[in-house]
């Protein structure tokens, strides 16, 4: 008899546990740290990138790419290397007219655990609307895009853009 009491009183222990703190408000857990982290890095570095474009400042818009040979930016064609996105994006949008202001909508950030739980990669989605008076060599004012962002020395970078 006293084995089944010590028995259903170890299984009752964590339900009142959870009653008593459901009771006094307690929280469920939160995300961990690195995710939040990880998450609020890659909005503002995206927000950044809106402030920089509206004031019409490429290389600081550029700031959110990994400054690599291999960073990939896919449109209309595919370019390999900072420095070609770069010129792209200067020959492209050469006036502030033909840049106009640009937003972001439907942002989605998943960061992407290793097995580990460590969180090194992110894949961001949405979509993006210029509002402008002139067009250059680009003809488009509104698109979808995916990102996939790497955490390295410089903290978070975009390594492939696909914009279409």
């Amino acid at each position: 008899m006293r084995r089944i009491f010590i028995c259903l009183a170890l299984m009752l222990v964590p339900a009142a546990s959870l009653a008593l703190a459901q009771a006094l408000g307690a929280q469920a857990p939160s995300a961990p740290p690195q995710v939040v982290t990880g998450e609020a890095a890659i909005r503002a570095a995206i927000a950044a990138q809106v402030e920089a474009w509206n004031r019409a400042d490429i290389p600081a818009f550029m700031q959110a790419y990994e400054n690599s040979p291999d960073t990939t930016f896919i449109g209309a064609t595919l370019r390999k290397g900072y420095a070609p996105i770069l010129d792209r994006y200067t020959k492209a949008y050469s006036t502030k007219e033909q840049m106009g202001t640009l937003t972001f909508s439907n942002l989605d950030v998943r960061l992407l655990p290793t097995s580990s739980g460590a969180v090194e990669y992110a894949i961001v989605t949405g979509a993006f609307h210029l509002d402008r008076t002139a067009h250059g060599d680009a003809k488009k004012d509104d698109g979808i895009f995916s990102l996939v962002w790497r955490k390295g020395p410089q903290g978070w970078k975009i390594i492939l853009d696909h914009t279409s």
